[in-house]
């Protein structure tokens, strides 16, 4: 069964990077696919796959992950009102999506839209 879990971003947004880290490690090596609301900075990037690395093995084989930042469409003055209230929210636009490497065969994302492929299920 594949199992998608949405994190909002008020959900992330009070965490510090390494509650974010954890948590989104244990959920993918429980082999679920995360939607994160907003982007992880670069930062809370390359600390996910250097912690990642550190715990890969014969049953956690890694993670793929990929961002994605929304085009936002309109005049000057709607695009400075939005960002002045991202920036007072702390809320980066965009999704990030991360999911365990033995369940995620590929992601593919252009500007205007991402793509997951999964695995197929081996038959018995």
């Amino acid at each position: 069964m594949l199992t998608l879990q949405y994190i909002p971003h008020h959900d992330f947004v009070s965490l510090t990077m390494d509650e974010k880290l954890k948590r989104i490690l244990k959920a993918v090596k429980e082999g679920k696919i995360l939607l994160i609301e907003g982007r992880l900075d670069s930062l809370e990037e390359s600390e996910l796959i250097k912690r990642t690395m550190q715990v890969i093995s014969k049953d956690f084989k890694g993670i793929e992950i990929a961002s994605i930042d929304y085009q936002f469409k309109g005049d000057f003055f709607e695009k400075l009102r939005k960002d002045i209230a991202h920036y007072l929210l702390r809320k980066k636009s965009g999704l990030t999506i991360v999911g365990p490497a033995t369940i995620v065969k590929e992601i593919r994302k252009d500007p205007s839209k991402i793509e997951l492929l999964t695995m197929e299920k081996k038959k018995r």
